[in-house]
């Protein structure tokens, strides 16, 4: 214990030199930064797994800090302490405390502390003038109550941030990027899936919220416990897996089985002792180990980071918390340099890659418009979807396929619309009908639509829907939102528009 940490003059961050951004992270940054000028305190950016949470979130404490000012970074679990303190130390602000029962590095003197939420609950909060939240969409009590009253601009980061009262916690979403960008920037592999032997849900019990109970799919998937070996041995074979599970019983049944398979396995779980963990992860990250297979309930789902993981397996039938299924996934996307990793491989034992296909691939591509989309999605029954198991792109032949491929991005075009290419000077027809002279002028006219009838924060992701409800594909990264766009709608563009609110409000009705 030397250096800074036991300075006693005040630190200085302005030599501190910080690694640049990457383009999406450096936009995220200044769309904060706008976001703050108006008047928005508590905001929440929206980067998925690859994206460098993280770094944006210490970037932003940094440019604070610089400022002169006080910053708390807030982590929700106390596994994730460490794993932000070392990143801190990377990118050179090693001048910070944490605030964690007994931790050696405790400092409440210094502006920069990275603490953990529960120890907050028990001692209180320091004084902050920029708080940055780690895994926001988990809500705990300690912050949401603190945000609402305290002086300080809030930044919360989530891959996921689906939960419900979100929209009423931040008033600002800021999507920084999506999977499709980074994965087209090998920042992420692409997927590979495998639709495996499943348990028969029908008639499965559910609790108040309306998922599957913990018992429910524990005891049916139980029954296909022998096949997730066997399916493993056939398409995953010695790549490093991570397994989600049910229960911890559940759990200790699946690793039984890799073991007796002569497959060395390790459960990982809530009830996992620190000392355990810590043994388990430093020898599942060496790139030779012999252990190759992680089992997990959900303490391997968030913040987990090794990017040499191969596959991940799932085998936990659920049918509403979409944000529980991509974090699972998310746990195999990143890419890996050092071991040349070019692809992830999902076994699905579950059924979730069907039933949220549609969903996963709308967030694939577009991320979210706005903080209630994402609360809806994880409230939404899915029904089973056994169709898409037979049915591949057209293109390229990948499994499953709904609307849009997401190995390719091969796109469903519906049989009334005119294909579009961006940039293509030709008209823009439905049916017989046209609506514009061209994708522009129908962007155009969206524009002005939307500046008109949606609020501030979702005009552009409503012009956007509207197109893509129109001709099939979500408009070009070339057609900026134009707030100020005076152009006529066409009477056949507001007729559509008109039969679409019309639709929307009977299936409102309905429901």
């Amino acid at each position: 214990m030397i250096g800074p940490l036991f300075e006693t003059e005040a630190p200085s961050y302005a030599g501190t030199s910080f690694p640049p951004p990457r383009e999406f992270q450096a936009t995220a940054h200044e769309r904060l930064r706008e976001g703050r000028k108006a008047g928005h305190k508590n905001q929440l950016i929206m980067a998925p797994t690859g994206a460098g949470k993280s770094y944006l979130g210490l970037r932003i404490a940094h440019e604070a800090l610089i400022r002169g000012r006080r910053v708390i970074f807030v982590c929700d679990r106390t596994t994730l302490i460490d794993q932000t303190s070392a990143a801190a130390d990377q990118y050179g602000l090693m001048a910070h405390g944490i605030i964690q029962a007994q931790h050696w590095r405790y400092r409440p003197e210094l502006p920069f502390q990275i603490a953990s939420a529960q120890t907050l609950q028990n001692r209180g909060w320091p004084r902050a003038d920029v708080i940055v939240i780690d895994e926001a969409h988990t809500q705990l009590a300690v912050w949401t109550e603190h945000i609402m009253k305290c002086g300080a601009s809030v930044v919360g980061l989530s891959a996921t941030p689906f939960s419900s009262g979100l929209g009423s916690l931040f008033s600002n979403l800021i999507c920084a990027t999506t999977m499709d960008e980074l994965t087209r920037a090998g920042v992420l592999v692409p997927l590979r899936v495998y639709s495996c032997t499943k348990p028969d849900m029908a008639g499965a019990a559910t609790n108040s919220n309306g998922e599957w109970t913990d018992k429910a799919a524990e005891q049916r998937g139980m029954e296909v416990v022998g096949d997730v070996v066997t399916e493993w041995t056939k398409y995953a074979e010695n790549r490093k897996t991570i397994v989600f599970a049910s229960t911890i019983l559940h759990c200790e049944e699946l690793c039984r089985q890799f073991n007796e398979a002569g497959v060395m396995a390790a459960v990982f779980t809530s009830k996992t002792e620190t000392a355990e963990r810590e043994q388990l992860l430093a020898e599942y990250r060496m790139p030779e180990s012999p252990l190759k297979v992680l089992v997990s309930v959900e303490a391997l789902a968030k913040g987990f980071d090794v990017p040499t993981v191969g596959c991940v397996v799932d085998c936990r039938p659920l049918r509403r918390s979409l944000s529980t299924f991509m974090q699972m996934v998310g746990r195999g996307l990143r890419s890996s340099r050092e071991t040349g990793k070019v692809d992830c491989i999902l076994l699905d034992h579950s059924g979730n890659i069907l039933r949220f296909l549609e969903d996963y691939t709308r967030i694939y591509y577009a991320g979210l418009d706005t903080l209630d989309a994402g609360a809806k999605l994880d409230k939404s029954t899915r029904a089973e979807a056994p169709e898409y198991e037979q049915r591949g792109c057209p293109a390229c032949g990948f499994k499953p396929f709904a609307k849009r491929c997401i190995a390719c991005g091969h796109e469903h075009q519906p049989p009334a619309m005119v294909p579009v290419e961006a940039g293509e000077m030709r008209e823009v027809m439905l049916g017989k009908k046209k609506l514009a002279d061209d994708t522009r002028h129908l962007w155009a006219q969206l524009c002005t639509y939307a500046a008109a009838h949606s609020a501030p924060d979702k005009q552009r992701g409503r012009a956007a829907s509207l197109y893509r409800d129109m001709t099939g594909a979500w408009p070009p990264n070339d057609f900026k939102f134009d707030a100020d766009a005076n152009t006529p709608v066409t009477p056949n563009v507001m007729g559509k528009i008109r039969s679409k609110n019309i639709a929307f409000s009977k299936r409102r009705a309905s429901a």
